[in-house]
């Protein structure tokens, strides 16, 4: 049995990086074709473009890795099953659970690895991806702090303490520099709402000018103010949760819930970072029912047959999470109900089969 399973575990391991590669070769294509349209904008040029979507590949990566595993190892299988392999193996007294053991020891592996490119690498190539494409397409350089978000606008500096999805900024601060780079200027906002065409209407506005040895001190209930912060320029500066580590969520979480603010976005996005080695698992047992009478039939079907199966739990997944959200499911729940339901799938089908 040792010798089967290190044969069953090095196929899985290879048939899975292939698929891994296709992937991400397919993603770098359609990322680069994405950019395309940007290209030209400020100094954004074919070799930042390259940059940002070699920056981007360790988070599509561990994004692909459930559906590579479940495709990898549905051919592998497959293949041993049409070259009688499989047969031969069930026919010396191994049976399907003990296969399947066997293969949730190299879901560990492959989950292992996923969680390293999640936690060490995704995050910090896509921060970096994002502040190279910026910095090319408009000067515009973004940084989280403790003291919140930091943008450079032209000679502006400006610092939001929180951004909620209305989009409103709470907590503006804009300082103001002139030509020479002295402070010219400096006036804060305790509220600002999106108006439209780089328009904000900021509330309770306080602001400090500085002239020569005066300073002028003036108060205004509202004012507009046009600025280079867009909300489509705050989505791609503020960083998505699952873009986050875990270390980075709890952390964050445990803000929220300090300063009693909703957290349950942050929460599911946690949990999901915790079962997302139970989801590669499950897949890499899901594929295990395939490889039953794979010899009369082509691999085709079967491998087309685990990509849908795939992207059902992909995009199960995600609705899992947006309606936990939206409804305020347990944060648990949200993101164990498609690992759950898959394993449900996929230990019922192996018992069918071990059964017949």
């Amino acid at each position: 049995m040792v010798v089967v399973s290190r044969y069953l575990r090095r196929e899985v391991y290879t048939t899975t990086g292939l698929v891994v590669a296709a992937l991400l070769g397919l993603f770098a294509l359609f990322d680069l074709i994405g950019e395309l349209d940007e290209m030209g904008e400020g100094s954004y040029r074919l070799r930042d473009m390259f940059i940002y979507v070699l920056l981007n590949m360790p988070g599509h990566l561990y994004e692909a890795l459930p559906v590579a595993a479940l495709i990898g190892t549905t051919f592998a299988l497959t293949q041993m099953a049409q070259q009688s392999e499989y047969t031969v193996i069930r026919a010396s007294g191994v049976s399907a659970w003990r296969m399947a053991l066997v293969l949730v020891r190299a879901g560990i592996t492959i989950a292992l690895v996923g969680v390293l490119v999640g936690e060490a690498v995704a995050p910090v190539s896509e921060r970096a991806a994002q502040a190279l494409r910026l910095q090319a397409k408009a000067a515009v350089v973004a940084q989280e702090f403790r003291s919140g978000l930091w943008v450079k606008d032209g000679n502006s500096f400006i610092n939001v303490s929180q951004v909620t999805p209305e989009p409103t900024l709470i907590g503006l601060r804009v300082y103001e520099f002139d030509d020479q780079w002295r402070l010219s200027r400096v006036w804060f906002a305790s509220r600002g709402t999106w108006l439209g065409d780089n328009r904000w209407q900021m509330e309770g506005v306080n602001e400090t000018r500085f002239e020569g040895e005066r300073t002028r001190v003036e108060r205004v209930a509202t004012r507009e103010w046009t600025s280079v912060l867009t909300p489509g320029l705050l989505t791609v500066l503020l960083v998505q949760p699952n873009e986050m580590s875990a270390a980075s969520l709890w952390q964050y979480v445990q803000h929220l819930r300090g300063s009693r603010q909703a957290a349950s976005r942050y929460e599911i996005a946690l949990w999901r970072k915790a079962v997302y080695p139970l989801g590669i698992v499950v897949m890499l047992v899901l594929a295990l029912p395939f490889a039953q009478q794979a010899r009369r039939t082509s691999a085709g079907p079967r491998v087309f047959a685990g990509i849908m199966l795939g992207l059902a739990f992909f995009f199960l997944n995600t609705l899992a999470s947006h309606a936990g959200w939206l409804y305020e499911w347990p944060p648990l729940l949200a993101a164990v109900l498609a690992p759950l339901s898959f394993l449900a799938l996929a230990l019922a089908l192996v018992a069918w089969f071990e059964r017949r």
